[in-house]
């Protein structure tokens, strides 16, 4: 602002003079003349001394401002080089930043893929597992039963052989034992073991066979003229789906049960077959 005014000041006289040549075309001489003929005329005598003063004040404040501009300029600049150098220190650190986002981002897209894989690995793991018990709990295949439900007493003799029908199920897991018929049905192709046992009390003989789709595969056969009869026999068989296994007494023999349970039939999957 100083340097303004001393240099709008400057040019003001500059100005003076030049149209005072234009003009009249006056020497130094005259024009000093001029200018103090129009000071005498327009200013009293103290006007002198003031413009001296403001001449020299003048002078001091132009001298006294231009330094302070060319301070001012090498304090800009200065000012101007330090924010430069923060703003390459400033996009320095944003590309870095940008780079830490971009690897960020990258490791977050593989932690994510991971948790994809795995949780389909599990969702595939929980399907088989589904799929495995469900598979198990169809090959749960077990029961046993025993004749009477209630109550004692004799089964035969009779002129035929005859099913035997356990009613007293004790289990029936799969369901593959029917207690009306006293028919086993394989529901799985597999080995399958069974056993049965025979009781009789007095002289007539005791004799049952368990017997696969119509055929006898073992007895269980026992006889004494007296007291207690006993017997019991067991056997491993392959079975194909659909295939039954029962208990049948033979013609003539007769058996006897009673709440104590002597006479039972029982088998189960051991494994199944493909």
């Amino acid at each position: 602002m100083k340097a303004l005014v001393c240099i709008l000041l400057l040019l003001e006289t500059f100005v003076f003079v030049v149209q005072q040549q234009v003009d009249g075309g006056l020497n130094e001489n005259e024009i000093s003349q001029q200018i103090s003929s129009e000071d005498g005329r327009q200013n009293p005598p103290q006007t002198d001394t003031l413009r001296a003063e403001a001449s020299t004040d003048r002078q001091q404040y132009c001298d006294l401002g231009i330094p302070d501009i060319h301070a001012a300029l090498r304090e800009l600049t200065a000012t101007v080089t330090e924010q430069k150098g923060n703003i390459r220190e400033l996009t320095a650190t944003i590309t870095e930043q940008k780079e830490i986002n971009r690897a960020l981002e990258t490791q977050q897209t593989f932690i994510l893929e991971e948790l994809k894989k795995k949780n389909e690995e599990i969702s595939n793991l929980t399907l088989g597992q589904v799929e495995l018990r469900k598979e198990n709990r169809d090959r749960e295949i077990a029961f046993s039963a025993a004749l009477m439900e209630s109550g004692d007493g004799y089964i035969g003799p009779f002129t035929t052989e005859i099913t035997l029908t356990y009613k007293n199920v004790f289990t029936n897991i799969g369901n593959a034992y029917n207690p009306i018929t006293g028919i086993f049905t394989a529901p799985l192709k597999g080995a399958y073991m069974f056993r049965f046992s025979v009781y009789n009390y007095g002289s007539t003989t005791a004799t049952a066979s368990i017997v696969k789709n119509g055929q006898k595969v073992v007895i269980a056969h026992e006889h004494q003229p007296q007291n207690d009869l006993n017997s019991s026999n067991g056997v491993v068989l392959i079975l194909e789906v659909g295939d039954v296994v029962y208990v049948r007494l033979w013609s003539g023999r007769r058996i006897y049960d009673s709440y104590n349970n002597h006479n039972t039939f029982s088998g189960y999957l051991l494994f199944p077959l493909r």
